[in-house]
């Protein structure tokens, strides 16, 4: 496990917050604080909820794809401008085998292990019935699925993990309280699904927070998040009719 760097400077650490609230801000900061807003004033038990684009036209899920990638196009281009480059959030694309490979192993392990958690947090009645496709029954449902499963992937992948656990290791915290800090945030904006997205998605942020300070690699979890939100959209286009509460 790689050790934290050396702080910066006061005034380049306060630089470096500004950026990390910044960065988070038009990213998945005000996504947390709606997911805490809907747990503490809506019924858990019993409720639907979206977890993909639900817009009907086309048109908006490709703008909503394109535009919801734009945070993690901030982060390359500071890491870039900053003379880092896309390594330091582990971004580079030299091992694209070994990173399939571990992506495609972490979504067997967390896919399982999530959907054990979902089952039997919507059995306690703590957790919402999750919709995870586009709307059914149209020519572009299943691009749409791809582009909503791409877009969340990189984004929650490159600025959730790859990024705020490099910039809060570079102003100072220790690499478990980093892990900690990404994990809490990820589980954060699950929250509109209620404790059993919470809890999920802690889990799978401090599992992927170890991991990643070991290798020091984003991609295997851009890859991961993209097979286990796929799956679970293909999971209920084809199966939703025989799916309880739906």
């Amino acid at each position: 496990m790689e050790l934290a760097p050396t702080p910066p400077a006061p005034a380049a650490r306060r630089t470096l917050y500004e950026e990390i609230v910044a960065v988070l801000a038009i990213s998945l900061l005000a996504s947390a604080a709606y997911a805490i807003v809907s747990l503490l004033t809506a019924p858990v038990k019993g409720v639907t909820v979206a977890a993909a684009n639900p817009d009907p036209l086309f048109a908006n899920q490709v703008l909503g794809f394109v535009f919801g990638l734009a945070p993690a196009l901030v982060v390359v281009h500071l890491v870039r401008r900053d003379g880092e480059g896309v390594g330091a959030v582990g971004l580079t694309w030299d091992r694209p085998r070994q990173d399939l490979v571990r992506g495609t192993v972490l979504f067997a392990v967390v896919g399982l292990g999530g959907l054990g958690i979902y089952l039997v947090a919507v059995r306690l009645g703590v957790n919402r019935l999750v919709v995870p496709a586009p709307p059914p029954g149209h020519w572009w449902t299943w691009p749409a699925l791809v582009m909503d499963a791409t877009g969340a992937a990189v984004l929650e992948e490159v600025i959730v993990l790859g990024y705020l656990v490099t910039r809060l290791q570079q102003v100072g915290w220790t690499p478990i309280a980093a892990v900690i800090g990404s994990a809490v945030l990820r589980g954060g904006y699950h929250l509109y699904q209620g404790w059993g997205g919470f809890a999920g998605n802690l889990l799978m942020g401090l599992l992927f927070g170890v991991l990643f300070l070991r290798w020091r690699r984003t991609w295997p979890f851009v890859i991961a998040h993209l097979l286990l939100d796929f799956a679970a959209g293909a999971g209920y286009l084809l199966f939703r009719h025989h799916l309880p509460g739906f």
